[in-house]
């Protein structure tokens, strides 16, 4: 009986409103698959929704994926960052998680959302009559690269993942719980893709025959190149890599930028050194990058969060010459009239006007010198230059050990920091791969690539149990289990193949 009462209430409704014709609708547009995808605007439009994915498609939703989140995972899960909140945040600072986990089930959610956008523009772009050939190579290489990064995420974050590609729109079966593909299969075809968008993408855009200004956010053949050697990092395919980075090198469009500092300044959008990065601007597209990462209690910006932030047992390995470590607010006389800064020991009670921090905010996405504002303007670089040369000296080694090369290309990113050099001859294959390691950790905290590091060199375990040994926290981190996170509960009730048997649960 209910529903056939609703039943005439909506008919009554519909009846009332359609003898009304000042209340009937008018239509100016409508979007339909017959008329989208018509324009070369239009495929212009759809690849920059798919850029987009990488930050949030709008203001209010703009700390997704590459613009907060994702460090949740990268990073906060690792020796370096921390959140002295609890919750969610809490698990994985304590390194401790199942897969009810909020953070780890946005990571996939935001990751899969980029990849949607993504295979919908793939699938709507290639049966264009509009394009030329160059403009429709273009912009499938762009949005490919895109894909590959999204897929090359998922695969560090949880292995095996399900594969879904523009192939699958063409009979989409909505209810379908496909199988998990190997990281293998996804591989090769990250591989090709990048391959391709190595060939198509320009150097730059700089009078550019497609766009028509310098969109120096989007993706090049240098970012596609990246991306693949850092592919074949992960894959230990040591030759590929020296290959790949010395094409890299060989564009001589990128360089150290001067100054680790500057290189991280909210006014800096753009500069040789970004080989991919996220661009933001406050007052159009801002993230909240400022919010999550800013100094509690700080006098010039004000209400912050300090929610990701850096363990004082990590921000304790750098030398007091180096200037990476002035990039931490360690100590400041905060509004709440107290002086903020580090305990002498773990559990010190501090003396009258100080509080003890308990882990230490970073400058690099909360320029002290830029705007205070809610939304922000910090960009987050994803792939740049200095990483392009540790991972050719990490490859070096590997094939060679220590050799002049290896230990220079470290020097040039320590040398920027007016770090400590490594002397030639110190060193053995194994103890530059330490070297190494720690150098990425000074250089590359939270800039999403800290946990993949731990896990390539082998060293997730033992050096994050040390951290929470010395720290007097519990030693959580068991290998092979913690090599991945769990899928995500709710995925795994959606698609059972999404099995979490052998996986931290």
């Amino acid at each position: 009986m209910k529903k056939y009462s609703i039943l005439l209430m909506v008919m009554m409704v519909f009846v009332q409103f359609s003898c009304n014709k000042n209340l009937d609708p008018k239509v100016y547009s409508s979007l339909t698959t017959v008329n989208a995808f018509r324009t070369k605007s239009d495929a212009i439009a759809a690849v920059n929704a798919v850029y987009a994915r990488l930050k949030g498609p709008a203001v209010g939703d703009n700390f997704d994926y590459w613009t907060v989140r994702h460090f949740a995972l990268t990073d906060l899960s690792t020796d370096v960052g921390h959140c002295s909140l609890g919750g969610d945040p809490g698990q994985l600072s304590l390194v401790q998680w199942n897969s009810a986990n909020g953070l780890i089930a946005e990571d996939w959610r935001q990751i899969y959302k980029l990849i949607a956008n993504a295979n919908n523009a793939i699938y709507n772009i290639s049966p264009m009559t509009a394009l030329t050939a160059e403009q429709k190579k273009q912009f499938l290489a762009e949005i490919k690269f895109l894909r590959a990064l999204a897929y090359m995420d998922l695969i560090d974050a949880w292995g095996p993942v399900v594969l879904i590609t523009e192939k699958d729109l063409a009979n989409p079966n909505y209810t379908a719980q496909p199988p998990v593909t190997s990281v293998e299969q996804i591989d090769a075809l990250l591989i090709s893709d990048l391959t391709d968008a190595i060939n198509t993408l320009p150097v730059d855009y700089k009078s550019n025959a497609i766009y028509s200004n310098n969109d120096v956010g989007r993706a090049t053949k240098g970012s596609a190149l990246t991306l693949l050697a850092k592919l074949y990092l992960r894959e230990k395919q040591w030759q590929k890599v020296v290959d790949l980075t010395k094409q890299v090198m060989d564009l001589n469009v990128y360089q150290l930028y001067p100054s680790y500092s500057g290189l991280f300044a909210e006014a800096n959008k753009w500069c040789s050194e970004n080989i991919f990065s996220v661009l933001s601007d406050a007052n159009v597209n801002g993230t909240e990058l400022l919010n999550h990462f800013g100094p509690l209690q700080h006098p010039v910006l004000t209400d912050r969060w300090q929610y990701y932030a850096v363990t004082w047992d990590f921000y304790s390995t750098y030398g007091d010459e180096d200037d990476r470590k002035k990039m931490f607010f360690a100590s400041y006389l905060g509004v709440d009239k107290l002086i903020h800064q580090q305990a002498p020991t773990i559990g010190a009670t501090p003396p009258a006007g100080v509080f003890y921090m308990p882990d230490v905010a970073t400058m690099k996405y909360a320029d002290p010198h830029g705007a205070n504002t809610y939304y922000d303007g910090h960009s987050v670089d994803i792939l740049r230059y200095a990483d392009v040369l540790l991972s050719r000296a990490e490859a070096i080694n590997q094939l060679s050990g220590p050799t002049a090369e290896a230990i220079s290309l470290i020097n040039q990113v320590k040398a920027r920091s007016h770090a400590k050099l490594l002397v030639a001859g110190n060193y053995t294959q194994t103890s530059l791969n330490d070297a190494l390691l720690q150098e990425r950790g000074w250089e590359l905290y939270y800039e999403g690539k800290r946990r993949a590091d731990l896990i390539r060199f082998g060293k997730y375990a033992e050096v994050v149990n040390a951290y929470l040994k010395r720290t007097g926290q519990t030693q959580t981190v068991q290998m092979p289990r913690d090599q991945y996170f769990p899928y995500p509960l709710n995925q795994v009730t959606l698609n059972p193949n999404l099995n979490n048997a052998g996986r931290q649960q």
